[in-house]
């Protein structure tokens, strides 16, 4: 049977999926969440992912009560039909059609795909995920219009009624960081800045004001202006 308190989140180990957790945890009584590994570079989101899920029980007493089981998904087959520089250990590099090397076709439409098929079988009818089409790489499967789209497919295809929510849809990266101060306050901040990845290379040598990261990449130029706009806004 189908709850409408239930959520089942997209949950990478990275900044924006963690922030989505929280705003899970904030809003429904049931909250699940899911994981793939898709043969990604950089596969050490993987390796943070539980104990970010650890920590952010530590947080709040009612996150801890409402947060359920965790579902890592094997979902190896995007790699071997991707050629992108997500998957492979090339350079990070634009494309002809103007969007970059890191976008991986498909990806997020699996995503969801398999979350709303592990949403029916779990009996909850919220899929959360961290998209955004403000602050991002132009990827085409960020979309609000896509995900919209793939609301409809879905509760067509399975005969449900589920709700696809992108609490970020609509926010910059410093936005993103104010969100998850509102959410956890000061801790959840300092969390999402030392435990979370989102680097695209993987990289975890150093740790900046803003997190870990290369610094070079896409996700790292991202998160770190957010960064030090959300501390100027602070600051003003």
């Amino acid at each position: 049977m189908m709850t409408s308190d239930a959520a089942l989140v997209l949950f990478s180990g990275g900044q924006d999926s963690t922030t989505c957790l929280a705003w899970a945890l904030d809003r429904y009584e049931r909250v699940e969440t899911i994981g793939f590994d898709y043969g990604q570079r950089h596969a050490i989101e993987l390796t943070m992912r539980p104990q970010l899920l650890a920590k952010l029980r530590t947080l709040r007493p009612d996150w801890d009560a409402k947060l359920g089981e965790d579902h890592m998904i094997d979902l190896g087959l995007i790699s071997q039909l991707s050629h992108t520089a997500m998957t492979e250990e090339i350079e990070i590099t634009m494309q002809a059609n103007g969007l970059p090397n890191t976008f991986v076709p498909g990806r997020n439409l699996m995503f969801m795909m398999v979350a709303a098929t592990l949403a029916y079988r779990r009996g909850m009818n919220v899929l959360v995920g961290g998209m955004c089409e403000t602050d991002f790489s132009g990827y085409p499967d960020c979309r609000d219009d896509t995900m919209k789209a793939l609301q409809v497919a879905l509760n067509l295809g399975m005969d449900t009624r589920n709700k696809l929510e992108t609490p970020l849809m609509w926010l910059d990266k410093a936005q993103t960081w104010e969100l998850a101060e509102d959410l956890g306050g000061q801790p959840l901040v300092d969390l999402i800045r030392a435990d979370t990845h989102t680097c695209y290379k993987g990289e975890r040598g150093a740790l900046h004001d803003w997190g870990y990261g290369c610094g070079e990449c896409p996700a790292c130029a991202l998160r770190a202006r957010g960064y030090h706009n959300y501390v100027a806004g602070k600051a003003a």
